[in-house]
């Protein structure tokens, strides 16, 4: 039965890799015409924004160093990185839900008074209004991708 299946997946493969190269054959011959646009129930294939989060890692022995990730109008995202003994916070916004995801490292996590060990792929959410801190918790620098919906509001320092 596994080389049946294997073999199925093969093909499988196959018919679509081929099915998208004749959808890419037929979108660079054909002639574009103003105005054209996809016909309802169609997908169009267009380029995905995407980004390597390794590329973005960068430590500061001033501080977290931030990396922006993505920013739309809904959804907001960075990379930060701690070297051993950083921290970042206390931070929080009263309307943005957040999601934290510790991609390397070991840090203590703190969400309003409550506290979290966290290593490598841990992850924590933080509730609209809680008060994050974040501190690397071993000598080995730590990398974090924060996430948070709606992107947080921009407020000056001294609030």
């Amino acid at each position: 039965m596994g080389d049946w299946l294997e073999y199925a997946n093969v093909v499988t493969v196959r018919l679509l890799r081929s099915q998208v190269e004749e959808v890419y054959r037929r979108r660079s011959t054909a002639p574009a015409a103003s105005g054209d646009r996809p016909r309802p129930g169609r997908i169009g294939l267009r380029a995905v924004e995407s980004k390597d989060l390794r590329d973005l890692v960068r430590f500061s022995e001033t501080g977290p160093h931030h990396s922006a990730v993505f920013e739309s109008e809904r959804l907001w995202s960075e990379v930060v990185c701690l070297d051993r003994a950083q921290e970042l916070g206390p931070v929080s916004d009263p309307d943005s839900d957040a999601l934290l995801v510790l991609l390397a490292g070991e840090v203590a996590v703190q969400v309003g008074w409550r506290r979290k060990r966290l290593r490598q792929w841990g992850t924590v959410l933080v509730p609209a209004g809680s008060e994050l801190t974040v501190r690397n918790a071993s000598i080995e620098p730590a990398v974090i991708l924060l996430v948070a919906a709606p992107p947080p509001t921009a407020r000056p320092i001294s609030e």
